[in-house]
């Protein structure tokens, strides 16, 4: 069985995060969610857990960290073209998050761009060409 990875984000309004979510193509799944927590499916083995900070609260006792103020963590998620980049902080941006918080990146066979999402919580999503980023680190050894 593949991995799976729970990325747990504390959020302010679980509605509007909620939607933010599905607007760049994240699923809800129902049977994970409730008026405490929404089950966001973004693939196969990547769920992206939003949670109250109530809720948030059972797993730790530290601070919540607000995340328009502070860093704790970059995510990343891969796609599948140039346009995908493009089109998933397009999506962001529309649905109410910030595009290109962090500088954008395109070294040919490498293309980056980021966006934040309602919290504040940093999305980069990468492009890569995967043959181009063998040759080039090839032709520099």
């Amino acid at each position: 069985m593949a991995k799976m990875i729970f990325v747990n984000l504390p959020v302010s309004d679980l509605a509007r995060s909620t939607a933010f979510y599905q607007a760049i193509g994240a699923e809800k799944n129902p049977q994970f969610s409730d008026d405490t927590a929404s089950c966001m499916v973004v693939s196969e083995s990547i769920y992206v857990m939003l949670l109250t900070h109530d809720k948030y609260r059972q797993f730790t006792s530290k601070k919540i960290a607000d995340a328009k103020a502070t860093s704790q963590v970059l995510l990343c998620l891969s796609a599948d073209s140039r346009n995908a980049v493009d089109d998933m902080v397009g999506k962001a941006q529309g649905a109410g998050g910030g595009a290109d918080p962090g500088p954008k990146q395109d070294y040919g066979f490498m293309y980056g761009r980021s966006f934040e999402d309602p919290d504040g919580h940093h999305w980069e999503v990468m492009w890569m060409d995967v043959a181009a980023a063998t040759a080039a680190q090839s032709a520099t050894a």
